[in-house]
């Protein structure tokens, strides 16, 4: 006999809605969300249709081939004619065929429909969410942003494709299959249907009880998970190697993968027996149709192929109506998913083109600062608590970082920002392009609010280099091709060339079709820096920020680097955080920044003799063993000055083969 609860089969898509999380149909769901749901589906109605039709459809099916079954005793081999059993075998072949053919379409639209979905539902979510503003990604956990591109989206899915087709299918099978077996016989299909509370029972405790174990799995999985990736990645690799302890190394992972082994038997043995239990409650079942409808067919009330078809039907009987106890939590966790997705879809970009904003004209500019405050906003204003694995997101607003901060820096002029860590320097920066919005003041480039001007060309016209540049996994030619999508190989290599990296690319095999990044080839710290130098010169941006670019870089490295940069810097308006006074000592104006204040502003000369904080910041980077003498100033130049060998007390070794300009004994 079948059973109704084969694996793989209905019984496992009945084991599979029991275990999930029943917690889900406690979640509120935000108003308009199945309305919103509908819209998404319009653009598939057909596809619907199509889908609904043929479940219908193979539905009847399932219902024909049991009365045929029936038909062909009672007509054909009781009876004893042939010709009519081999024409109802030929039915049953026939519907068998139909069948197959209904759920290869059943599948082509399905797959249509819910590919479609996926599709549309990850383009609008990465869309929405690569244009949100940087304190959106500096909050939110990456694993969950992308969980909602792929769980959350595969599960908003299923509500149009599995969940949809399998409620309609059992409801249409349950409806045909009940009212054939009241037909056939009343008596016998309610003796079926008392059965059914034996039937759901041990499903829902067997459910219970599988969800724990099944959330327990989950957890000692991911912990065994965390482990091989914080042990298998270059620096943890390197820590273990270190600190040499690779036997209580393997003993944790052992432990942790015993535990994953032991909940994976305990599982296993919970679903066998799930799987026992119904198929058990199943022959009963079918032992007591056959047994009160023997007695009925001996006592003439009903036919032998009638007592057949029953038994064919009632396998199509449990199945549905098990299914359908817990359809609630199915849809509940269909519709979460696509609430859940709604949720980020639906969160408010703070940094956006205002209503008439115009593109930022090309060329030389200034960049102005008009007595700006700045405070970092609240993690309510830019993140989502589920996001960031907390029941409620701080709501407090943060303390101001920067406070009345007022400088201009003319075209082709370098401005470099000093002070101690924490001082808003970054800060600053970051405002040029736009990556935050200023609480109060303005942050003016070439005499326009950059509120006022469209993000891409504010973008085009500023170009960036941190202290630790991104390199996607990608080949050379396409993570500089990043900046500027047309450049052709000639202008790629006369970047690279003024970048002083080019040397370097032509020497490697596959030159700029060279994989870098993550697992590409490794480039050095000052490798990275001229490819960071290489990308701006391509973009050729008006105004240049420089965020610690030489701070991590070893002597080698940084000289390469700074001849890049006089490359880079030359004739563009450019912010210079700098972390090596040395570096800057020929700015044209220095920005002492403490406790979000510029406390100091003036050229390198004059701050040292003005004894304040850049003063003592300078002293304390060239202080020797005991000896703490200034280094004598430089004439001023325009640009970044090419690296100089200072001693122990910051006197340039070189010093006594130059004339001193400023007239300084």
């Amino acid at each position: 006999m079948v059973t109704p609860m084969g694996m793989g089969g209905p019984g496992w898509m009945t084991l599979r809605s029991y275990i999930r999380d029943s917690s889900v149909t406690r979640q509120r769901l935000t108003p308009g969300t199945v309305r919103r749901i509908l819209r998404y589906a319009r653009p598939y109605t057909a596809e619907v249709v199509w889908l609904l039709l043929l479940v219908g459809l193979g539905s009847a099916v399932t219902v024909a081939n049991p009365v045929l079954l029936g038909a062909i005793i009672d007509r054909g081999v009781v009876p004893g004619r042939s010709g009519v059993v081999v024409a109802l075998s030929l039915a049953v072949a026939g519907l068998a065929l139909a069948e197959a053919a209904l759920q290869l379409a059943q599948r082509w639209f399905s797959a249509r429909l819910g590919e479609g979905l996926i599709y549309h539902l990850r383009a609008e979510v990465f869309d929405h969410v690569q244009r949100m503003p940087v304190a959106f990604f500096t909050r939110t956990q990456t694993g969950s942003l992308v969980s909602r591109l792929n769980n959350d989206v595969i599960g908003a899915q299923r509500a149009l494709t599995t969940t949809l087709s399998q409620v309609v299918s059992n409801i249409i099978s349950l409806v045909l299959v009940l009212g054939t077996m009241l037909v056939l016989s009343w008596r016998i299909t309610l003796v079926a249907l008392a059965l059914l509370p034996v039937f759901v029972l041990p499903a829902r405790w067997f459910g219970r009880r599988l969800q724990r174990i099944t959330r327990e799995q989950m957890e000692l999985d991911a912990e065994m998970s965390s482990t091989m990736t914080e042990r298998f990645n270059v620096s943890g690799a390197i820590l273990a190697k270190l600190y040499g302890r690779p036997d209580e190394e393997a003993e944790n992972f052992a432990d942790k993968a015993q535990r994953v082994r032991d909940i994976g038997v305990v599982a296993a043995m919970y679903g066998r027996v799930f799987f026992t239990a119904l198929t058990l409650v199943a022959a009963l079942a079918a032992a007591l149709v056959y047994g009160l409808g023997g007695i009925f067919v001996i006592g003439g009330s009903i036919k032998l192929g009638t007592l057949v078809a029953l038994s064919a039907l009632l396998v199509r009987l449990y199945g549905p109506l098990t299914a359908l106890s817990n359809v609630h939590v199915d849809i509940m966790t269909a519709l979460v998913s696509f609430d859940r997705v709604f949720e980020v879809l639906d969160m408010p970009r703070r940094i956006t083109n205002r209503k008439g904003a115009v593109p930022l004209p090309r060329g030389a500019r200034t960049v102005e600062f008009d007595n700006v405050s700045f405070r970092y906003p609240s993690a309510d204003e830019v993140s989502l608590a589920s996001l960031e694995s907390v029941a409620v997101l701080d709501a407090a607003p943060s303390h101001e970082v920067l406070h009345d901060v007022s400088f201009r820096a003319e075209p082709g002029q370098l401005v470099a920002l000093v002070g101690p860590s924490g001082a808003g320097k970054t800060t600053i920066t970051n405002l040029v392009p736009r990556l935050y919005d200023v609480t109060s003041g303005a942050v003016r480039v070439g005499g326009y609010d950059v509120r006022d001007v469209t993000l891409a060309s504010l973008h085009d016209g500023v170009g960036v280099v941190t202290q630790d540049p991104h390199l996607f996994h990608e080949s050379i030619r396409a993570n500089l091709r990043y900046a500027r999508p047309s450049a052709t190989d000639e202008e790629i290599i006369e970047a690279c060339r003024a970048a002083q990296i080019w040397e370097l690319i032509s020497s490697l095999p596959e030159g700029l079709d060279t994989v870098v990044g993550e697992r590409g080839y490794r480039l050095s710290g000052g490798e990275k820096q001229r490819m960071a130098i290489a990308r701006l010169l391509l973009k050729a941006p008006s105004i240049v920020v420089l965020d610690e670019a030489t701070a991590h870089l070893d002597s080698e490295s940084e000289v390469a680097v700074r001849q890049a940069l006089k490359t880079a810097l030359a004739g563009r308006t450019s912010l210079v955080i700098a972390h090596r006074l040395s570096t800057i000592r020929e700015a044209d104006q220095i920005l002492v920044i403490d406790k979000g204040l510029i406390v100091e502003r003036g050229r390198h000369e004059e701050l040292l003799q003005s004894g304040g904080l850049y003063a003592e910041l300078y002293r304390t980077q060239f202080q020797g063993s005991g000896d703490s003498q200034m280094v004598r100033s430089t004439p001023p130049s325009t640009g970044i000055t090419l690296p100089v060998t200072y001693d122990a007390a910051g006197e340039s070794r070189n010093a006594a083969a130059r004339p001193n300009s400023s007239g300084s004994p």
